[in-house]
């Protein structure tokens, strides 16, 4: 799911990066298809403008964004490629050459296109320092993502909020040691950092210590204890050590605190069948979908509360949108030829 954050805020830079054609350029009626999402009938004006000699400028651009819409990103890497060979003070071809080769998992290549882009062009779209945070974060220059992470969110790259963002980031990527080190710099630097000792805790969950999570967990809700997550933390962490009261409590203040969050109502859920009490379970699991009808393990517990109610057919249904719903999560890479 990570992955798919992650694509789905590079989708978001498209429109923030791609420059406007004026109304008399050449490539006006194109990137006018482009706007209005008729991608195919755009390549083809592409493709006649590209028989003009000279062919005129922007021509690859366009041709990069509309591969890239359609989710063609080696092709969008190559017209980018040829796009900035044109012209080497295309920015714009520059910075989406690079989230594109990102996209193709070369965040080697990526690195000195989005620093080029980045540092030669005022800065009007935050993620592109996400992007070149995570390609720092593929190729191990730490430091290097902690300050591009920093100045997306305007932090100095050298402070508490810095260290702690960084760490956040690497936890979703699964650099796990390293995340664990940041979020102890961001400690030592500030003993009361506000959802430090929830990232750790969450740390510890992943390398599944769980009686150091639940002590990390605990040390949170001591310092912050209005912010409903970390109940959520401490009910899954009782529920994965089998102790479903003290899960069951911690579930249920998260249940006050975030009414609107289904991530609660599906751990108690989850509880409540290990309690043997579909009934109950069912009840937490309904308003967990409502919530969020797309949850595959929503539709997965609701399948077992319903074959513990003996009524199979329902729980063969819900069984049967889980599996969709997972296999439609599955991202879907080009293959690099």
């Amino acid at each position: 799911m990570a992955y798919l954050r992650v694509l789905c805020l590079l989708v978001l830079l498209v429109p923030a990066l791609a420059a406007q054609s004026p109304a008399n350029s050449p490539t006006a009626e194109a990137q006018k298809l482009l706007d209005t999402g008729r991608l195919e009938e755009a390549l083809k004006a592409l493709d006649t403008l590209a028989q003009q000699q000279p062919e005129p400028p922007g021509v690859e651009r366009l041709r990069g964004m509309a591969y890239y819409e359609q989710g063609k990103i080696q092709s969008s890497v190559t017209a980018f490629e040829h796009a900035v060979a044109q012209d080497p003070a295309d920015r714009e071809a520059m910075q989406m050459e690079g989230v594109a080769l990102f996209r193709t998992g070369k965040p080697a290549a990526a690195i000195p296109l989005l620093e080029q882009a980045h540092l030669s062009i005022p800065r009007t779209n935050i993620d592109s320092n996400y992007v070149l945070g995570l390609c720092y974060l593929d190729t191990r220059r730490y430091d290097d993502a902690r300050k591009a992470f920093a100045t997306q969110y305007g932090f100095p790259p050298d402070s508490p909020s810095a260290y702690l963002l960084a760490a956040r980031m690497m936890l979703r990527r699964d650099y796990l040691p390293v995340a664990d080190s940041f979020a102890q710099k961001a400690l030592s630097l500030n003993p009361n950092l506000p959802l430090a000792h929830l990232l750790i805790g969450q740390i510890r969950l992943a390398q599944s210590q769980l009686t150091e999570a639940v002590a990390e967990f605990t040390r949170e809700s001591e310092l912050n204890p209005l912010y409903g997550e970390v109940y959520d933390r401490l009910g899954d962490t009782y529920i994965r050590q089998g102790d479903y009261p003290k899960a069951q409590e911690a579930l249920d203040r998260a249940v006050l605190l975030e009414p609107n969050s289904p991530v609660p109502f599906v751990l108690l859920g989850k509880v409540l069948l290990k309690q043997q009490d579909p009934v109950m379970a069912k009840m937490y699991l309904d308003k967990a979908l409502a919530m969020d009808p797309r949850n595959y393990m929503t539709h997965t517990l609701l399948g077992q509360a319903y074959r513990a109610l003996g009524q199979s057919s329902q729980a063969s249904h819900e069984f049967q949108v889980a599996e969709q719903i997972q296999a439609d999560a599955q991202p879907k890479l080009e293959t690099v030829k």
